[in-house]
């Protein structure tokens, strides 16, 4: 009878191991997740402070400059001449600033350096 006891104790771990593995494996998958978002959100924090310096420059010493409303300043910058890219351009960007255009994994944070299959899109 001790011997079925020690069996199904030992199923019992197994099972609850496995469902620990499970848990951990999807905590894994959620934070690579929320990383990839993270790098993708601060990228493009970045390249909107960039075009916010660029567009609306505004004085350190300004009482504007704490409260102004970047949306409002971004939008101010209308006719200054800058010429957005066409599809092309725009992928080409959005590869050097480290993300997938390739089908494959479009849009993805690319983590191991260059992708040939979005080399061989650009390529093109």
């Amino acid at each position: 009878m001790e011997k079925k006891n020690i069996f199904a104790h030992m199923q019992d771990m197994e099972a609850q191991m496995e469902s620990m593995r499970t848990n951990l494996s999807n905590w894994k998958q959620t934070v690579k997740e929320l990383m990839e978002a993270n790098q993708r959100l601060s990228l493009e924090n970045e390249q909107l402070r960039k075009i916010l310096k660029r567009e609306a420059p505004i004085p350190s010493d300004s009482p504007a400059a704490d409260s102004a409303d970047p949306a409002a300043i971004l939008t101010t910058g209308e006719g200054t001449g800058e010429v957005v890219g066409e599809g092309y351009d725009n992928l080409a960007r959005l590869y050097h600033e480290g993300f997938h255009i390739c089908n494959v994994y479009f849009g993805h944070l690319r983590t191991e350096g260059d992708c040939l299959f979005c080399l061989s899109f650009l390529n093109k």
